[in-house]
């Protein structure tokens, strides 16, 4: 029994590649639009969000042999508390985690390490600033909306949930894009465009978010970007590649 930790399109791949090569896979999400895109899966699924000790209990309850966390690299809130929930259960960990973008040489990128630090620096950059760090963090830029000088544009996922989080910071309906990405160059170029962007924040999501097409598109463009960084937690188990957790599954496995 395996519990994913879900909630971004390489953890759905990894759960159907691993529910087709006949392991017992339960996914993880928090909000209906993640429920929703498992739909059609034969793939057991939790929506419930899950505090440290609801998720102590549901792994107990389900007796699940391994836990495999594959949410989005940002997520450090989750990834803590499932790594210590597993050490105190004696249940082996698995991080699934996406390449880091391979970032070109370019002068007008700057690489933060928190998103106050890219507030300010957006700030003293440009007026026009177009945000693609999804919704989670936008509470961060939502001090600028109050300040006339400036115009923010948000792209998030097309959520209700999310929708009403943007509102209740002050965005207006001209200042959200509501899309599913990832994004091509060209759309990215037609969206930055549109809104005039003086300067682009985005984070290190990996091919699979988008963020080289966000960045090629900056630069063709020749506007600003601003790179939060990944933050840093010690895993102690790492796979990148749908093999790579096979093998160590499978090491699990012998080692019970």
């Amino acid at each position: 029994m395996i519990l994913i930790l879900a909630g971004t399109q390489d953890a759905r791949e990894l759960a159907i590649s691993l529910q087709q090569l006949g392991f017992s896979i339960t996914a993880s999400v928090i909000s209906k639009y993640g429920e929703f895109l498992y739909e059609n899966l034969e793939i057991k699924v939790q929506s419930q969000v899950l505090d440290a000790k609801t998720m102590r209990d549901f792994i107990v309850a389900h007796s699940f042999t391994t836990v495999i966390d594959a949410t989005h690299p940002y997520a450090m809130n989750v990834s803590k508390t499932s790594l210590a929930i597993c050490e105190t259960l004696n249940i082996p960990y698995i991080r699934y985690e996406r390449a880091k973008t391979a970032l070109p040489s370019y002068d007008k990128m700057s690489i933060v390490t928190d998103y106050d630090e890219a507030v300010s620096l957006a700030a003293a950059i440009g007026k026009r600033i177009f945000l693609t760090i999804g919704s989670r963090n936008l509470k961060y830029f939502a001090k600028l909306l109050g300040n006339k000088e400036y115009f923010l544009v948000a792209r998030v996922l097309p959520d209700e949930t999310v929708l009403h989080e943007c509102f209740s910071m002050g965005f207006m309906p001209n200042q959200l894009i509501l899309m599913q990405g990832p994004f091509s160059q060209t759309l990215n170029r037609e969206l930055y465009k549109k809104y005039q962007a003086d300067v682009i924040i985005t984070k290190d999501s990996g091919a699979v978010g988008g963020t080289d097409t966000k960045i090629s598109a900056a630069i063709e463009l020749n506007i600003p970007i601003i790179m939060i960084a990944r933050p840093k937690l010690a895993y102690k188990t790492v796979a990148n590649t749908l093999e790579e957790v096979i093998y160590l599954l499978e090491k699990n496995k012998m080692n019970q």
